[in-house]
């Protein structure tokens, strides 16, 4: 796909973020085709020095982009900024409340300059008794529900990825884009706020409107009461070679029965609908462990793989490097600090049976700098102040 085919081409996006959530809003706007301008502090974003889990937050989300440290502590610094927004259609960040407003690059600010703008800010929380708290995703995950639902009873666990963090980004995408449509019809921008907390509950309410519906609290998933029987993960005949399958409809059942041989299953007509099958899981669930335990996951996925039924083999995410499926064109080649290439996972998205490519590697602190500045006018003496700062 071409650069100019790409949906955001021609959108100019300026981003003052760090760790995961305002990144992920700009990689998602980047890999769409927006020219997104990472303004880094002098010396780069503390992101990239993180270690540990955070060791992937910034090779993973900041592909696509261009980066320019600059002061904004200093004159000429902060001048640069105020410059690139002004002729931008887009400002994300996702720093503490009010501070970008204290160095006169909140939206109010620059609205008069750009009243086409829309100014993205990614918080912990939307407005309310909450809102100027600190909130990271494992925090909205403990108080949002999350990590109840996600551990066993006592045990509250985090995902196992940043999903708020990730997941919010993404509700400001939506923002974004829903403002850019705005914007055909009024020709004024405005201001988009996504945040954790909500999001957390936003991606519970599921379970809220079970309690809602049923008078009945909802457990936590290693407790929950499935919807269908068969939907679990089983062990097979080699050990640690675990796989998922799922039994989820009354002709999934007939045909899973019919390719296992679960002739006296099959043929009882206590079992024959899925509620009874769900009431009956203890006497089910037991027969279809043994028979699974006799198994390679080679055979099982075979015969599940065949009748349609939905099933996972157990994957780490180290796996996901080797997935011949997502070695189709679901992986981007990066180059990551130290020099050394890899590929991540690109947009989960296709346009006209094409996926996205990469148009520029995650990028060296500053690495574009000069040629930012010169695209709005500044001279040689004007640039060196502004990046040398």
């Amino acid at each position: 796909m071409q650069d100019d085919a790409l949906p955001l081409a021609g959108i100019k996006v300026i981003e003052f973020t760090h760790m995961v959530m305002g990144p992920s809003t700009g990689v998602i706007l980047a890999d769409l085709g927006a020219d997104v301008i990472k303004v880094e502090p002098l010396g780069g974003d503390q992101t990239r020095k993180l270690l540990g889990s955070g060791a992937g937050y910034f090779p993973m989300f900041n592909r696509n982009k261009r980066s320019i440290c600059l002061d904004l502590k200093s004159e000429a610094g902060l001048a640069a900024a105020r410059a690139l927004c002004e002729g931008a259609d887009v400002v994300v960040e996702n720093f503490r409340p009010g501070t970008l407003d204290r160095l006169g690059l909140g939206y109010q600010a620059l609205k008069d300059a750009n009243p086409g703008l829309i100014h993205c800010a990614a918080k912990g929380f939307l407005a309310g008794p909450y809102e100027h708290r600190t909130a990271l995703d494992e925090v909205t995950q403990m108080m949002g529900g999350l990590a109840y639902m996600t551990g066993p009873p006592g045990r509250p666990l985090r995902a196992g990825a940043s999903v708020i963090d990730i997941t919010g980004g993404m509700f400001g995408v939506i923002g974004i884009l829903a403002a850019l449509e705005r914007r055909h019809r009024t020709g004024l921008g405005g201001e988009v706020k996504c945040a954790l907390y909500e999001t957390t509950a936003f991606l519970v309410g599921q379970h809220m409107a079970q309690m809602a519906v049923t008078g009945q609290a909802a457990q936590p998933m290693p407790n929950r009461i499935s919807a269908w029987a068969i939907y679990d993960v089983f062990e097979t005949l080699e050990p640690g070679e675990q796989l998922f399958v799922g039994v989820v409809s009354d002709a999934q059942w007939t045909a899973f029965c019919a390719a296992f041989g679960l002739d006296d299953l099959g043929a009882n007509p206590e079992f024959a609908k899925n509620n009874q099958r769900v009431l009956a899981r203890d006497a089910i669930v037991p027969q279809i462990r043994a028979l699974f335990a006799g198994m390679t996951r080679a055979e099982l996925v075979a015969k599940v793989e065949t009748i349609g039924l939905p099933f996972a083999p157990i994957a780490r995410p180290e796996d996901l490097f080797d997935d011949p499926h997502l070695n189709h064109g679901g992986l981007v080649d990066v180059t990551i600090p130290g020099g050394d290439a890899t590929r991540l996972p690109g947009l989960p998205i296709e346009f006209d049976g094409a996926r996205v490519p990469l148009r520029h590697d995650i990028p060296h602190a500053g690495r574009d700098g000069a040629a930012i500045l010169r695209e709005i006018g500044y001279g040689d003496d004007a640039i060196a102040a502004a990046i040398a700062c």
